[in-house]
């Protein structure tokens, strides 16, 4: 045990290596994620402004084609998506942030999330690009097969298998429910004054399992069903709670909002200055919408449509909703309230700021961490299935068993000190850019040629334009 403690411990040192920045000491993989940000916005011509419209015509159902390939429709895989990137970092991570970095962080996580919506757009659109289908019309898709088919294309079939094989291990442990159960247990113990012994542990745990269970077990179509119902209900809670502080709190906005911004550039802000600011915000942004890690790609590839670069458009709002939208009312809902200066550390800041407006407020608080750590497992499970197909096949029996090894994990999160286990879980999920990064960069000129040929084509009404037969289209794979 105590080699594999120094293992750990050098794998999460290597994982997670800083480097200067400015004065300041940031992750090199956050660094990296935050470069093909700027990079693919660049590279796509700020697709946040040519496609956001487009996403939200395709999740009303605008465009809905029943006829093309794929298990979901674009609004449910859109909503099994932002179930895993929508959770406790939107709570407790921007907590983290502005006791970190001072409240300008959450202007920086802003500014983040705008970039990160052209990352997430190139690497959902590459999903749909090299996807692949089973013989019964099952979908087979994430940054695995993005590796694997595309860089085949591309003349490098082995580094193309090697490369998703290697995702995949990586997805396997990202994917385990070890932490999830675990903070999620640890944050509620908090927030509704509850014993967090391994008794209360054990029944939360195993609660979470037969409630995951049976969602999971269902498949991706049960779990997008769920997921088009439980995100809208999550963040209507969470979202309406913060509307009533705020509204609470509405002489405070206006001074909120100039402190957010002048201590985004005050020399004086925590941690380093405006640097040191910008720094903590940027970690927390691509911490909160996991844009590059490339694991949300596994859920809009199920997406039912003729054109790979429409779930593209579609996979843009995830960060506009989960870090630019979300996280910002968070980071009001804290600073009107002025509870950052009250010495809180972590999601204790976001739970004295719900107390503010009455003394059960918090249990509010506390429905709302429930549905997201909920939310996040069965999404995870998922993935984590996806990874385990392609790593040991998609048989029945292949996937019973790891669906039986995923719900019987988790009530050991709710009732063991995470420990070591914590730091490779979190070292593996971080581990998943390498390879995914690699695969963006080697196809950024395929997903440029799909995504513009596909812009144009709504714009010059050849494609969803009156007359069409999508049905007759096809996605293109170059």
């Amino acid at each position: 045990m105590e080699a594999m403690g120094r293992f750990i411990d050098r794998l999460s040192a290597f994982v997670f290596m800083k480097v200067p920045f400015f004065g300041a000491q940031i992750e090199l993989v956050v660094l990296a994620l935050g470069a093909a940000m700027i990079f693919f916005t660049l590279w796509l011509g700020l697709p946040q402004f040519r496609g956001v419209g487009i996403g939200f015509q395709l999740i009303r159902g605008r465009h809905i084609d029943d006829s093309a390939p794929g298990s979901v429709s674009q609004f449910q895989a859109l909503s099994t998506a932002l179930s895993g990137t929508i959770g406790l970092g939107n709570i407790g991570g921007v907590a983290i942030a502005i006791a970190l970095g001072g409240p300008g962080a959450a202007f920086w996580m802003f500014v983040i999330g705008f970039f990160a919506m052209a990352l997430k757009a190139a690497e959902v659109t590459l999903g749909l690009m090299y996807r692949e289908f089973t013989p019964t019309g099952e979908v087979l898709g994430g940054p695995m097969y993005t590796l694997k088919n595309g860089l085949a294309r591309l003349g490098l079939p082995k580094t193309g298998r090697g490369l998703g094989a290697l995702y995949a291990v990586f997805a396997l442990g990202g994917a385990l429910p070890l932490l999830q159960v675990n903070q999620s247990f640890s944050q509620l113990t908090l927030i509704a004054e509850i014993d967090n012994g391994p008794g209360n542990g054990l029944v939360y745990g195993l609660f979470l399992t037969l409630a995951v269970g049976v969602v999971i077990i269902g498949g991706v179509r049960s779990i997008a069903s769920v997921a088009a119902r439980l995100v809208p209900l999550m963040c209507l809670i969470y979202l309406g709670a913060g509307v009533v502080i705020l509204i609470t709190n509405a002489g405070a906005i206006p001074g909120a909002l100039e402190t957010i911004v002048r201590t985004a550039f005050a020399p004086e802000a925590v941690a380093g200055g405006a640097i040191g600011s910008f720094v903590v915000g940027m970690r927390r942004a691509v911490f909160s919408c996991e844009a590059g890690v490339g694991s949300a790609v596994m859920a809009h590839s199920a997406a039912r449509t003729h054109h790979p670069a429409s779930e593209g458009m579609v996979g843009l709002i995830e960060p506009l909703l989960d870090t630019m939208i979300i996280c910002t009312m968070t980071a009001l809902i804290i600073v009107v309230t002025g509870v950052y200066d009250d010495g809180h550390g972590d999601i204790a800041m976001t739970s004295a700021a719900f107390g503010t407006v009455a003394s059960w407020f918090p249990y509010v608080l506390s429905v709302a961490v429930f549905l997201f750590a909920f939310s996040t497992l069965i999404s995870w499970g998922y993935y984590g299935l996806q990874a385990w197909g392609y790593l040991f096949g998609h048989g029945r029996a292949s996937e019973i068993a790891f669906k039986l090894l995923y719900c019987l994990l988790q009530p050991i999160g709710a009732v063991l000190s995470p420990g070591k286990v914590i730091d490779l879980i979190d070292s593996l999920f971080f581990l998943m850019v390498v390879p995914n990064l690699i695969g963006l960069a080697l196809l950024a000129v395929p997903v440029r040629r799909e995504m513009n040929g596909f812009l144009a084509g709504v714009k010059a009404g050849t494609i969803y334009g009156k007359g069409i037969d999508d049905e007759t289209a096809q996605p293109r794979h170059d």
